[in-house]
């Protein structure tokens, strides 16, 4: 496994990703995918397997201080007196007194911005957060926490693939110095479908979800989290550092139309902000 390091803190650059893993298969799944050699686990109040998880974590042979541990607060639970009393859940549920990363896991207008990243703030300020960020968040959004409210992030995560444009974030991660959390890297299974992956994964014996993961990792401030739930993907996703895309291979990818959003629910941001 290989690691970016933001804010001097190490991060795999592949994780695994829990959505819609549930019980004893979410179980399994993680502990196979610790004893592979993930280190980044990825979930969220709204998944509903933090305890499964919090259970593989706990049962697996590896320390929980080598875990990179992500949950999310659902987009309902920002009220701030509501976040800090579902986050003590959810680290009880965890089995941990603590989560490496927490975010918000959608913005919501119903709710002071600013009220709620307090609540985040002080999680982080008691050592139940280590390190604190926000998920669906657009870059207009992002900056109004980071510049308005003059509170610092630690990540982004966003649906990042071959199909989408995340670059006016990429280069704002830059200049902020924070992570951008690739969710859906596999653009929820249409990268084996699209015949320039295909190619290129030929080229490099490889297949094509391999070089969608490889395209991304190999952007500075990138990590991606997809989702497996067998041994044959989770093997494969993170077979992918014993290759590199060459200039051209990489800049074809970046050429591929980028219009595909596959996650938009009914209270999604103004993404355009």
């Amino acid at each position: 496994m290989q690691f970016k390091t933001i804010q001097d803190t190490d991060v795999a650059e592949i994780g695994l990703g829990t959505y819609k893993l549930y019980g004893k298969e979410c179980k399994n799944t993680v502990m196979k995918a610790l004893d592979i050699g993930y280190r980044l686990i990825d979930t969220a109040q709204m998944y509903k397997n933090e305890t499964e998880i919090g259970d593989a974590i706990r049962t697996s042979h590896v320390d929980r201080e080598d875990i990179f541990l992500t949950t999310k607060v659902w987009h309902t639970n920002l009220e701030h007196d509501d976040l800090l009393q579902t986050v003590e859940e959810s680290l009880e549920q965890l089995q941990t007194p603590f989560v490496d990363l927490l975010l918000i896991h959608w913005p919501n207008k119903q709710y002071s911005l600013e009220k709620t990243m307090e609540a985040m703030l002080v999680l982080r300020d008691q050592g139940k957060a280590l390190n604190i960020g926000v998920s669906n968040f657009p870059l207009g959004l992002v900056k109004e926490v980071t510049e308005e409210l003059r509170i610092p992030i630690f990540c982004n995560q966003v649906e990042f693939h071959p199909f989408i444009d995340q670059l006016d974030l990429l280069e704002y991660s830059y200049e902020q110095e924070f992570l951008v959390t690739a969710y859906s890297p596999l653009a929820q299974g249409k990268v084996y479908e699209n015949e320039l992956l295909l190619s290129i994964g030929e080229e490099h014996n490889k297949t094509a979800g391999q070089v969608a993961l490889r395209w991304l990792i190999e952007q500075e401030n990138v990590v991606a989290i997809p989702k497996a739930s067998n041994e044959q993907h989770l093997r494969e996703n993170i077979e992918i550092f014993d290759f590199e895309l060459s200039d051209e291979e990489f800049n074809a990818i970046d050429e591929l139309e980028k219009g595909v959003r596959l996650v938009n629910p009914s209270f999604a941001p103004d993404w355009s902000m």
